[in-house]
């Protein structure tokens, strides 16, 4: 008998603590996170460049409004895009030690200036800090026929290296790579 009213108050509190420790899930965001990597294809391993960033969506408004021109942007949406580069590179034409960085633009009209930043973690470019700039370069800006909703970003095979492109809209910002 005390076997049987033991087992019932397990079975009993099993069931009230499965349910009370049972996790609520969130929905999709709205700007889901991507990763870029180069070498693209998935069948290399060893990487030389990795950005980890959200996709925000036009949805019927401009990239101005959006990413303001002379302004500093996340590059993305949500926590503020981190690059990492797993060997030393140049990128942009300026030398670069491998590790991981934040990701800022200031978009403009006929180049953006793309910035990587030792300060990790942020949100937004609310807490971005120019003092933390590891390095500053420009990227040449021109349009693509193809219009995107989502901000991407791509990297695409160049003689001596790559171009990380990032695409929204019609606008394309390229700025150079190699390892």
């Amino acid at each position: 008998m005390k076997k049987l009213i033991l087992f019932s108050f397990l079975a009993l509190g099993l069931v009230f603590t499965t349910e009370a420790t049972a996790q609520k899930f969130s929905g999709l965001d709205k700007s889901p996170a991507d990763i870029a990597s180069y070498p693209t294809s998935y069948r290399e391993a060893d990487k030389s460049v990795r950005v980890v960033y959200s996709r925000p969506q036009l949805k019927g408004r401009s990239l101005s409004e959006l990413a303001p021109a002379g302004k500093v942007w996340r590059t993305g949406a949500n926590e503020a895009a981190e690059i990492t580069f797993y060997k030393d590179a140049t990128f942009g034409g300026k030398a670069v030690k491998a590790g991981t960085y934040s990701l800022f633009t200031i978009p403009g009209d006929s180049e953006w200036t793309v910035i990587l930043n030792s300060n990790l973690n942020q949100w937004g470019a609310y807490s971005y800090d120019s003092a933390a700039d590891v390095t500053r370069v420009t990227g040449g800006v021109s349009t693509d026929s193809e219009s995107l909703e989502a901000f991407s970003i791509a990297y695409k095979d160049v003689d001596g290296g790559a171009h990380m492109v990032m695409g929204w809209g019609t606008t394309r910002v390229a700025v150079p790579v190699s390892f």
